[in-house]
This record gives C-alpha cells, sequence and structure tokens, in this order.
C-alpha cells in the first residue's frame, strides 16, 4: 500500500502559505503548516515527514519564534544536523532576490528553489520528481 506524503510548508505570509497548503491537499499529500523558524523545526521533526517547502526570509517579527532569529538557511543548517530529520529533501520558497538566494539554498541542501509567486503546477511536478516512487500523493476522490 502506498502511503500519503506528508509535507511541511514553513511560509509567514498566510495567503502564501494557504494557497501552497491548500494546492498540496487538493492533490492529495498530507500537510502541516508552521509561520515561523521555530514551529517549522518543530513540525519537520515530526514522525513520517516526507517534504519541507522552506522559506527563506522571515520578517523581523516572525523570525524570532522561539527567541531566535530563524531564517531559511539557519532552518536548514539545523535540520540536516538533526538525525530525524537530515535526509528529508527541502525545496526553497522566497520571494527575495533569485541570484542572492538561490545558489546558496542549494549549496545548502535544498533539491530545488522557487521564486514567489510560485507556479503551482510547476510546484507539484517537482515535489512528484522529487519524492517519486517512494511516496506519492493519495488518489484523489472523485
Amino acid at each position: 500500500m502506498v502511503s500519503k506524503a506528508r509535507i511541511v510548508v514553513v511560509e509567514d505570509e498566510p495567503a502564501i502559505r494557504r494557497g501552497v497548503s491548500d494546492a498540496l491537499r487538493i492533490t492529495g499529500y498530507d500537510v502541516a503548516e508552521a509561520a515561523d523558524g521555530h514551529s517549522g523545526l518543530i513540525a519537520a521533526t515530526q514522525p513520517h515527514v516526507d517534504l519541507i517547502l522552506l522559506d527563506i526570509s522571515f520578517p523581523p517579527d516572525v523570525a524570532n519564534g522561539g527567541g531566535v532569529p530563524w531564517d531559511g538557511f539557519l532552518i536548514m543548517s539545523w535540520l540536516r544536523r538533526l538525525e530525524e530529520a537530515k535526509n528529508i529533501p527541502i525545496i526553497v520558497i522566497t520571494g527575495g532576490e533569485p541570484e542572492k538566494y538561490k545558489e546558496r539554498a542549494l549549496a545548502a541542501g535544498a533539491v530545488s528553489f522557487f521564486h514567489k509567486p510560485i507556479e503551482h503546477e510547476e510546484l507539484l511536478a517537482v515535489i512528484h520528481q522529487t519524492l517519486g516512487d517512494r511516496i506519492t500523493a493519495a488518489p484523489i476522490s472523485a
């Protein structure tokens, strides 16, 4: 039996977080949402997480969740050190300057990089390719 893939969306902008999460749910993925780095780390280290969609930039009032000035690069660094999360694929999503962040994100271990606004069809294709046959979205009921 193929299990439903679980994806964690770490994004501070509510409209983007909801839009991406809704597109994933409609496709059949199980989605957990986090609005800041601290809650993102907690969500990403829960059992059965298969992929993480991670924003890079968080405003100062959001970035200090848990008292730590998180950004996506710090989150990736922590995740790569944690046994339960070190092998989870990360796809970076950011509204920041692509030329400033893309190379650094890929060097930090991201498997792919998307600049906002995100094309949901392209993102879903990359997610499916990243997860491969290992785990797929549950079939959508008619």
